[in-house]
């Protein structure tokens, strides 16, 4: 069976938390797209040109455990405005997310994109404050050095560059189903999720 989970939203929603659980409650194979944008970003911080760096991108660089880091984080954002890094990522993309068993795949243009024709598409929002909040404790356990008002511009600044890039900007899908984990628990908004791919699933078996 191929069965695609299109999961999209800006930084700190929640999309990666719940796609794993998705992928883990249905025994689909899960890629965070996010991570391909980090590891292509992390090469150009190295000096690496992007174009390049996309071309010449293996599975091998996805399991780098220093992808998570704000400076990755913002050259991710950077290079993947470039309509040539996102053309080089396409194909891989596409391959994961139509093989058998099902897949889960979770980024900016999921659903618009990479798999228009995804069975089901979710978009996982929530406000810029509660997303700037949440990645501020992630970052202050990990020991970094930022403050509640640097994180809440650097998420801004993600969104206004997601949204407004001229290849693929960030937007649900049409036919998406709306997720705003604002005022939600994770244990909710994974509820809400796993029952609207539910409603998919049984015209696919």
């Amino acid at each position: 069976m191929s069965f695609t989970v299109a999961i999209d939203g800006p930084a700190a929603a929640g999309k990666g938390t719940i796609s794993k659980a998705v992928a883990a409650h249905f025994g689909f194979a899960h890629l965070d797209t996010g991570l391909l944008y980090r590891a292509v970003g992390r090469r150009v911080l190295t000096g690496v040109d992007p174009v390049e760096a996309a071309k010449a991108l293996t599975a091998e660089e996805l399991e780098q455990g220093d992808l998570r880091t704000a400076d990755i984080a913002q050259a991710a954002s950077k290079v993947a405005v470039i309509p040539e890094v996102r053309a080089a990522l396409v194909d891989f993309q596409r391959a994961f997310a139509r093989r058998a068993g099902g897949a889960v795949l979770d980024g900016r243009d999921i659903g618009t994109v990479i798999c228009p024709n995804a069975e089901i598409k979710l978009f996982v929002t929530a406000s810029a404050e509660v997303r700037a909040e949440r990645r501020y404790l992630e970052l202050s356990a990990k020991g970094a050095d930022v403050t509640r008002d640097q994180v809440l511009a650097d998420v801004k600044e993600r969104d206004a560059r997601d949204a407004e890039r001229s290849t693929a900007p960030m937007k649900a899908a049409d036919d998406a189903v709306q997720l705003d984990t604002t005022d939600l628990s994770i244990e909710a908004a994974l509820a809400k999720a796993l029952g609207a791919i539910n409603a998919k699933l049984p015209a696919t078996r």
